[in-house]
């Protein structure tokens, strides 16, 4: 009976070794695979990064001469070329006048491509030669991850919580547009580089005489007057309290240094004279704010920074002609050795 109990023991034990010692190998051969890929991978990025200085080398002379023949045809260009200046106006707009604001240098610009001459010199009050030599209008945000966070903060304070937990910040930064940030600019380029003051007011009178805008502006205004002239209120007589308190504990301070009476009320009188400190600093908050608020919303839109009187030449090696026609001369060799070469290959494979 023992007998037959060590042979099935030894049995088992037996499987059991023949079973890891089969995982062992599955694994082992896993590594040795996966090794194995990294290694293919090095060397056939080595291989290709060989066969393409290969290619260099036995067609330098040819590629070296497209560039230098393009360069030559980008020279006759450059000298040509007529010169382009810009000029940059940052402005905050308020009121929700930024997509109409858009809107508006979009239009300019359809005006610019579709060349619509006669009117933009009623448009801009400008002569024929400063009208043909506008080139472009356009205008973008200044990204700023404040504005959004900042943004978020008003949302969330004017929602209720439940709202807020079905709406995370990284969905409100996704649903966020060009429209919603704070400060944009706005380009022109031209052929001239002093007629950029003259486009400005313009640009800002058709946001600013906008009569909708106006009115809510208007409104904005008289709500934050009359704020400011409540919290003015407030603060004088929270002034006046604490001068009457003040002059309190000197008349009690006074009669207990005449007489012996003991002062149990010293304490609540303290405690009132604290309160009315906290409310004076909040009040004075309330008013930096209202200030603060009264001057960003004194304009539709609010210029950070005006064009510039002369305009900065457009440079850049991106736009340089001889960049530019000694690229396409070197790219369009490559293209035409590589055709070559799959021609030579289509041919061969065929025979």
């Amino acid at each position: 009976m023992s007998t037959n109990q060590q042979k099935e023991n030894s049995k088992s034990n037996n499987e059991e070794e023949v079973d890891l010692g089969s995982l062992f190998l599955i694994i082992g051969k896993g590594f040795s695979k996966f090794f194995n890929f990294i290694g293919d991978t090095f060397k056939g990025v080595f291989h290709s990064i060989i066969l393409v200085l290969i290619f260099f080398r036995k067609n330098s002379i040819k590629i070296g001469i497209s560039i230098i023949i393009g360069a030559l045809v980008g020279s006759f260009f450059e000298f040509k070329k007529q010169d382009f200046y810009g000029s940059d106006l940052l402005i905050k707009p308020n009121f929700n006048s930024t997509k109409q604001l858009y809107n508006t240098i979009n239009y300019y610009s359809d005006l610019v491509n579709q060349k619509k001459i006669e009117k933009l010199k009623s448009t801009f009050n400008i002569d024929e030669g400063t009208a043909k030599s506008l080139i472009s209008f356009s205008i973008e945000p200044i990204l700023n991850d404040k504005d959004i966070i900042k943004t978020y903060n008003s949302f969330a304070l004017s929602v209720d919580t439940t709202a807020i937990k079905s709406y995370s910040f990284l969905d409100f930064k996704e649903s966020f547009t060009d429209f919603d940030y704070q400060v944009h600019e706005i380009k022109v380029i031209s052929s001239k580089n002093d007629i950029f003051k003259n486009l400005e007011e313009v640009i800002i009178s058709s946001i600013k005489t906008n009569k909708y805008f106006s009115k809510i502006k208007s409104l904005t205004n008289e709500n934050l007057n009359r704020t400011d002239l409540l919290l003015r209120k407030n603060l004088v007589q929270a002034d006046t309290l604490s001068k009457v308190y003040m002059q309190v504990m000197i008349d009690e301070s006074k009669r207990q240094t005449n007489g012996t009476n003991i002062d149990l009320g010293g304490n609540a009188k303290t405690t009132k004279e604290l309160e009315i400190f906290i409310t004076k600093q909040k009040i004075n908050s309330a008013l930096e704010n209202v200030l603060r608020e009264k001057g960003e919303s004194s304009e539709v839109v609010n210029i950070i920074s005006n064009f510039q009187p002369i305009g900065y030449k457009i440079e850049g090696i991106t736009k340089n002609s001889i960049f530019q026609f000694a690229f396409i001369g070197s790219i369009l060799m490559i293209l035409f050795i590589l055709m070559m070469q799959l021609n030579r290959y289509l041919k061969n494979y065929t025979k």
